[in-house]
């Protein structure tokens, strides 16, 4: 009786091993792609983000970005989550928070990439915005300054304490 205990204990341990050693599908593999996608794009590597992109997406997406790491500089692109639409498309919604290099101002935007399941793997077929600050996507932002003569920056004379 131990014996065949035994014997089974380690039969369910190896399908227990083999299960985890399964690469992710459906749902969780198109999970994995997006967040990798999307920390590739926060870091600037967009050599590796292409990767994941589709051809027919490939020129359009390169035009949205071409700012990121330049005048767009992206703190995190964090995917919120993602919508099965039947075993071969997924809409997932991301919030990316960014600012212009030329302003410093936190800006957040919400994007839905809408992406497909090709031979190759999950590839990007489009994204856009959703909600939240324009331009991060390459929209065109007129950005306004106050009239009048530009500011200078202010000195004040040094006083010391107990000095004549």
């Amino acid at each position: 009786m131990p014996c065949s205990v035994t014997r089974k204990a380690l039969f369910i341990g190896a399908l227990a091993g083999i299960g985890c050693m399964m690469p992710p599908q459906g749902a969780a593999l198109v999970q994995q792609t997006t967040q990798q996608f999307n920390f590739d794009t926060r870091f600037g590597r967009m050599e590796l983000a292409m990767e994941q992109v589709s051809p027919k997406y490939t020129e359009e997406f390169i035009k949205r970005h071409r700012f990121w790491g330049g005048a767009i500089h992206v703190t995190d692109a964090e995917p919120l989550g993602q919508r099965m639409r039947g075993q071969e498309n997924a809409d997932v919604s991301v919030r990316l928070t960014w600012y212009r290099a030329d302003e410093g101002e936190l800006k957040t935007t919400m994007l839905k990439q809408k992406w497909h399941l090709y031979a190759a793997g999950w590839r990007l077929d489009s994204e856009e915005r959703l909600d939240g600050d324009i331009g991060a996507l390459g929209e065109k932002v007129e950005i306004l300054t106050p009239d009048g003569p530009p500011r200078t920056a202010a000195q004040f004379p040094t006083l010391r304490l107990g000095a004549d």
